[in-house]
């Protein structure tokens, strides 16, 4: 039998290790940043064309590499940072097991310019699927400029899997915001087609958190600090009023490196237990310092997972932390609920005496002086005091006699044991009885009967059809009604918020929300759609970005069906609400006028049958 297993060519093998480390133009960002943080540069930019598609540029004032250097960095396996298995329970860099570079280059056309202090001139290497074109001597300033364009030029059927450049570009933002965020001590530029993004200056933590999220968000934070043997812990949290749905301003940081970790998570979530709604989520921004020699980072092909030594301890530590951080800025609720600052005596008054009040009192008063003396009948010798009758205060508007007042019925007051929501429909005809159509059952289902039994509605899930098939129509014949706000309500969000708030601003334009200014870090939002509260606009437009972050798609339809489903889940009425029978019976025509009222938007039914059969078999 011939032999069969043979070596895989280099450019093959290159290709292979690039699935594993390049999924999209973000990990291209991720690895070329980590690179240049390697590097020691203090000055970093990041430039992209066409959501990292086209070019994904990162130049740096590093330490630049040799002649040499530079034409090795791109073959596998070649690294600088480990020089034996040891070392790799020992790591204080990013990259290390060199097979970024190689990878990227299989798939890509690469433009390489490095040179080192010493040397007069640099090097320059261009790059096409693994083949080195050219190396020349260039002109170029101390450390490395590295372009990386037409990514999976080679490979079109990777390519057709990138999502749209706006997707993209976010996904490059948040690998950007991982490790601008890891090192606030670096400069960095981010450039997208030509126009600056960020501009974040060398500054401390804090100040970092601020430049990258806005302005608002210095007083959402907290200061967390604790140093054990095991860990340090140090960083912010959010307070817990500015929980969020999304899981959105979450950051772990193990020895400067973003890596995502469950059970950390839940340490923090464990500590906020009782202080934020179901369902929410608290922003942190967490730095821990361990051992290196007790992790293990390379258990993943990307570097964002690790695993721990002593993870129960490390639990521990967090939770308490930051209950402790909590506690000591006055975020966690006190026994005190009602405490007044007025009642506390200063420091000044410590030494002194109270001072006992001086109450004058007039001893020559007497509320009975001008009063007649009571008249005696018989030999009663109880007063008899009449009351004079004087005219109510409604004569004082009416020419005339005095008002006679109006005797009181009690018998016709009646109680109301319930509060009703309102009406969830507009124009309801208010002189239909439907007490006998439909009832409410525990809060949550509506039962309505049909000629061959019953029909049980699950409410929730009926209102998301109706309101999601009527923003759909709103947007398509651009119908959309609106309730002017009295006073405009301004929202602060984040930069890459802001991006995807103008992205889909037109289509929510469609659905009832009318826009006022929008800058930098805040929108105004001037009219709302009739369903919306006032109140409830904040966290519908949290809710909003989540799930554009996710879901949003290229064309308009995608970007209104994602908005439209995201409306339905906010406004539709939960489970709890209680309907009158109005609106029962308008929320079951609704429904049953609608394109499709089997499932909900979530493909999730919406109710279930009940036939005469079905019941008499209960009885057999």
């Amino acid at each position: 039998m011939a032999d069969i297993i043979k070596l895989l060519p280099d450019h093959v093998a290159n290709q292979i290790a690039a699935g594993e480390v390049v999924q999209r133009p973000a990990s291209v960002v991720k690895e070329l940043l980590e690179n240049a943080i390697d590097a020691g540069a203090t000055t970093i930019k990041l430039i992209v064309k066409d959501g990292g598609k086209s070019l994904v540029q990162v130049v740096d004032n590093g330490v630049g590499m040799s002649t040499t250097d530079a034409r090795l960095s791109f073959e596998r396996h070649a690294t600088s940072k480990i020089q034996s298995a040891e070392d790799l329970f020992n790591l204080n860099t990013k990259g290390f097991r060199g097979e970024a570079l190689a990878s990227i280059a299989a798939i890509a056309h690469i433009e390489l310019q490095t040179k080192t202090e010493d040397e007069e001139v640099g090097t320059a290497i261009h790059i096409e699927g693994s083949k080195i074109n050219s190396q020349e001597v260039v002109v170029t300033p101390k450390g490395t400029s590295l372009a990386v364009k037409h990514l999976f030029f080679n490979i079109p059927a990777r390519r057709n899997f990138l999502k749209s450049d706006s997707v993209e570009l976010r996904h490059i933002t948040d690998e950007f915001h991982r490790v601008a965020l890891a090192h606030p001590s670096v400069a960095l530029h981010y450039y997208n087609n030509g126009s600056e993004l960020f501009n974040l200056p060398q500054s401390n933590f804090r100040q970092r958190i601020v430049n990258i999220f806005g302005k608002k968000a210095n007083e959402k934070l907290v200061p967390v600090t604790e140093e054990t043997q095991v860990v340090k812990v140090s960083g912010f949290i959010c307070k817990p009023e500015f929980a969020k749905k999304s899981r959105g301003e979450q950051y772990f940081f193990v020895n400067n490196r973003f890596v995502k970790s469950h059970y950390l998570h839940h340490a923090v979530l464990a500590a906020f237990e009782g202080l934020i709604k179901q369902g929410m989520h608290p922003g942190y921004f967490l730095n821990l310092e361990v051992d290196p020699g007790s992790i293990d980072i390379n258990i993943h092909p990307t570097k964002t997972e690790i695993k721990f030594d002593d993870e129960q301890t490390l639990y521990a530590i967090l939770r308490s932390t930051i209950k402790h951080s909590l506690g000591q800025f006055n975020v966690a609720p006190t026994l005190d609920f009602e405490h007044n600052n007025n009642l506390e005596t200063p420091y000044s008054y410590k030494n002194k005496s109270a001072v006992l009040p001086k109450v004058v009192v007039d001893s020559t008063f007497n509320p009975f002086k001008e009063e007649a003396k009571p008249k005696r009948s018989g030999n009663n010798s109880i007063p008899n005091y009449k009351k004079q009758n004087t005219p109510s205060w409604e004569s004082l508007y009416v020419e005339g006699a005095p008002l006679e007042r109006e005797s009181t019925n009690f018998g016709n007051l009646s109680f109301e044991s319930e509060v009703s929501t309102e009406s969830i429909f507009e124009g309801e005809s208010k002189d239909l009885d439907t007490a006998a159509i439909t009832f409410q059952l525990k809060r949550k289902y509506i039962v309505t009967t049909i000629k061959s039994g019953m029909v049980v509605i699950n409410q929730g899930r009926a209102h998301q059809r109706v309101l999601y098939e009527r923003f759909l129509r709103s947007v398509t014949l651009n119908e959309a009604l609106s309730q002017q706000l009295l006073f405009p309500i301004q929202l602060s969000f984040s930069a890459s918020e802001i991006d995807i708030l103008k992205e889909i601003k037109n289509n929510l334009i469609t659905m009832g929300f009318v826009f006022g200014e929008i800058s930098t870090d805040t929108v105004e939002i001037n009219g709302v759609p009739p369903l919306v509260a006032e109140a409830e606009v904040l966290s519908i437009f949290d809710e909003l970005l989540a799930d554009c972050q996710q879901n949003i798609g290229a064309d308009g339809f995608s970007q209104a069906d994602v908005l439209s489903k995201a409306l339905c889940k906010s406004l539709a009425v939960k489970t709890g609400d209680i309907l009158d029978n109005l609106s029962q019976a308008a929320l079951v025509n609704d429904l049953f006028a609608c394109t499709e009222s089997t499932v909900s938007p979530f493909n999730k039914p919406i109710y279930v049958t009940i036939t005469e059969n079905d019941i008499d078999k209960k009885f057999i």
